[in-house]
């Protein structure tokens, strides 16, 4: 799966790896129902190490078209917010059944 940073760059994350991602998205839409901003900002952290973490970044002049687009590290409570009322399940999508 191609994953864009937003500010960043793209990563290819295997998919043995979305478990762990979905857990660490799982966590940041806990924060921010709870309106936590401290948490929030650690889960987002925790979230993008992840994707680097597991990802092989792909070079800058990769034309690959992302799979998911993610906030950068920066990102406010409300736009991210505003990527979910897009993405309706999360940032990360739960593997098929």
């Amino acid at each position: 799966m191609i994953m864009r940073v937003m500010g960043e760059g793209q990563f290819k994350v295997g998919d043995g790896h979305l478990n762990e991602l979905n857990r660490l998205d799982d966590e940041l839409l806990t924060a921010l129902e709870a309106g936590d901003e401290t948490a929030f900002r650690a889960a987002l952290g925790n979230l993008l190490e992840a994707v680097r973490k597991f990802g092989s970044p792909l070079p800058d002049d990769s034309l690959e078209p992302s799979d998911l687009i993610l906030p950068d590290a920066e990102a406010t409570v409300e736009q991210v917010r505003e990527l979910l009322r897009d993405e309706g399940d999360g940032l990360i999508p739960g593997l098929p059944e």
